[in-house]
């Protein structure tokens, strides 16, 4: 009975082992080892599409739009390999590296932002393929690796996620996630809402204001049409911050706003998370939270989060408020800029191969 109690015990501290081990495997081996997998899947032709140059200008092209609104905005397409274009196992190596870069919440959002695409193929009948949920890019910048500096973006219609390694270090904005339908309010998914408590928490939060503090946080009776950075390639507001200072929020507000910006953070894995949480801490008292439009479920409303470091921004005006935006974006590091520009300052020689300015 002993020698089987000591087996049980060795068997669960090895266990306890391994559980340790697991948690401190970093979101950049994850990632490495995950995107080499998919790359390595790949044949040279598709390798041709999906690996793309580490380039400033096309790293900070983004857009959350239909690629054939794109097509027509920008006179260009997105580069890299779509979903359609990759056979079942390469999908699921492509699965397994935004899952890697995601946290569970974060890649549950994602992959139901992509089925929406299939809703809204239906109501709108379209024949045309505009509406895909296999319509998403999948696009390497460099080749995976633990010692040079790469990324990855995943982009489509309402979903931008960028990636960006450098000497070890991941910046991971702009993080891009929209719906349309915001709310699924027939057919067999009736009810679903991906980012209802983005838009809750929001709400919540300003409705729970007095008089004076509504007078200080609203900055437009009428809602804007999008986010205002809306694809921007580097977040910034007009003017100096508006709208209602955390200092003067009591003891609760300021809770429901703390727990607003951990729903942003935790779409990334703890050590990502981690990071932005860090900012919150830091900007502690002089976060703004800012609001315009209604105050009512399924009208037009927008409310942005400002911080000298990041910004968050939610809009849901098109289709009768029933089509979300909403971004998280780094003051400084959107695409890696900030990491990017202190690597090349200390390793000039780099600069012209492979990151123009």
């Amino acid at each position: 009975m002993r020698k089987r109690i000591l087996q049980l015990s060795f068997a669960v501290a090895v266990a306890a082992a391994a559980l340790v081990g697991y948690s401190r495997y970093s979101t950049k081996q994850s990632m490495t080892l995950a995107a080499t997998h998919f790359l390595n899947s790949l044949t040279d032709e598709q390798k041709a599409k999906a690996v793309v140059k580490l380039d400033k200008d096309e790293l900070s092209f983004w857009h959350y739009v239909p690629t054939e609104n794109l097509l027509q905005s920008e006179k260009r397409g997105r580069l890299g390999l779509t979903i359609a274009e990759m056979t079942a196992p390469q999908r699921h190596l492509a699965h397994a590296l935004l899952s890697s870069a995601l946290s569970q919440r974060g890649y549950i959002k994602a992959v139901n932002i992509m089925s929406l695409d299939d809703i809204l193929r239906i109501q709108e009948k379209d024949t045309t393929g505009r509406r895909n949920s296999d319509k998403y890019y999948l696009t390497l910048f460099g080749e995976p690796s633990d010692t040079a500096n790469w990324a990855f973006r995943f982009e489509g219609h309402h979903i931008s996620l960028h990636f960006t390694v450098v000497k070890g270090q991941i910046a991971a904005s702009p993080t891009f996630l929209g719906t349309n339908p915001a709310e699924v309010r027939e057919g067999p998914r009736k009810g679903l809402r991906v980012l209802g408590i983005e838009e809750e928490m929001g709400r919540d939060l300003y409705k729970s204001m007095t008089a004076d503090q509504k007078k200080a946080a609203l900055v437009d009776t009428k809602a804007y049409n999008d986010i205002l950075t809306t694809n921007s390639r580097k977040a910034a507001i007009k003017g100096t911050p508006s709208g209602l200072l955390a200092s003067k929020m009591n003891s609760a507000q300021k809770a429901m706003l703390q727990t607003l910006l951990e729903e942003y953070a935790n779409n990334l894995p703890e050590d990502l998370a981690a990071i932005r949480l860090q900012q919150i801490k830091a900007a502690g008292n002089k976060l703004h939270f800012a609001w315009a439009g209604e105050a009512e479920r399924s009208q037009p409303h927008y409310y942005r989060v400002q911080a000298d470091t990041f910004l968050v921004e939610y809009d849901n005006v098109q289709n009768g408020a029933n089509h979300v935006h909403s971004v998280w974006r780094d003051m400084k590091s959107d695409f890696g800029e900030d990491l990017l520009s202190q690597h090349y300052r200390a390793t000039p020689h780099v600069v012209a191969a492979n990151f123009p300015r």
